[in-house]
């Protein structure tokens, strides 16, 4: 239940801010542009200037860094598990030997690194779902992926998954906890033995997740079928997009903050 409190994707914190205020698609190409800089990051000394500009980020759009830094926790498995692939699958000059494992300083630092990267991309990405509505959000993807319709592209079908998708996360986060809730009032133990053991314990929040979750998908079809939805076409918006002066000076500044960071990790 501790797990399901540190979950964030999804959420949307409304405030009064100047990233706030930034058109979606600003968010999202800055956003995609931040990310291809992490990536590229290799020296220590741009790792902390990329934590420098998520603080700045962060204070920017008046948040709570707890929140921020809390919603990195579900990923520290995938974190976890990929430092220790690199840690001892990679080759080069020996520190120590674990039995038939070997931890190469190669290794070390490959770890460390992608371990960061990671962290890094679930931070600005999580950043981004908090500072934008998943309307907006929707809305964005739609008219960034518009070019793409006379190929053949489902722009506004894959934005409207995407919406449901994410308006739907918190829901179903609640009705986890309800579920669980309920179970150990019935006795269940989902937080005691081993990992097999709370395995098996967690099938009775699965099966009545599963009812839940097929049944509200079903009356979301039949919601949307009774409002004449039949998709994109001819479809106006009630708060359409504009891009202003703001967007193009904010993703110039991103887009330069990141070519320095890149030009200082190259020459570091």
């Amino acid at each position: 239940m501790r797990f399901l409190e540190h979950l964030t994707l999804g959420q949307y914190i409304p405030a009064d801010s100047l990233v706030h205020r930034l058109d979606p698609r600003c968010k999202i190409l800055s956003t995609v542009i931040i990310l291809i800089g992490v990536f590229t990051a290799f020296h220590p000394l741009a790792f902390s200037l990329w934590g420098a500009f998520l603080v700045f980020s962060v204070l920017l759009s008046r948040l709570s860094l707890k929140v921020l830094v809390r919603s990195a926790r579900p990923v520290l498995i995938l974190v976890a598990f990929t430092a220790i692939v690199h840690l001892f699958f990679t080759g080069g000059d020996a520190l120590f030997k674990l039995g038939f494992l070997t931890i190469t300083s190669q290794g070390a630092n490959l770890a460390v690194r992608m371990g960061l990267r990671l962290i890094f991309l679930v931070l600005f990405a999580n950043l981004l779902t908090l500072t934008t509505s998943p309307m907006e959000l929707a809305d964005g993807l739609e008219r960034l992926f518009s070019p793409l319709k006379p190929l053949g592209f489902p722009a506004h079908e894959l934005a409207m998954m995407m919406t449901i998708a994410l308006r739907f996360i918190p829901t179903l986060l609640k009705e986890t906890d309800r579920i669980m809730k309920a179970q150990l009032a019935r006795g269940a133990e989902l937080d005691q033995g081993g990992i097999i053991k709370r395995l098996r314990a967690f099938i009775p929040v699965l099966v009545p997740l599963f009812v839940i979750v097929f049944k509200r998908a079903d009356e979301l079809a039949v919601a949307m079928e009774a409002r004449g939805y039949r998709g994109g076409v001819g479809r106006s918006r009630m708060h359409p997009l504009c891009w202003s002066l703001s967007d193009t000076l904010a993703l110039i500044f991103v887009a330069i903050v990141t070519l320095v960071f890149i030009y200082v990790d190259r020459w570091a």
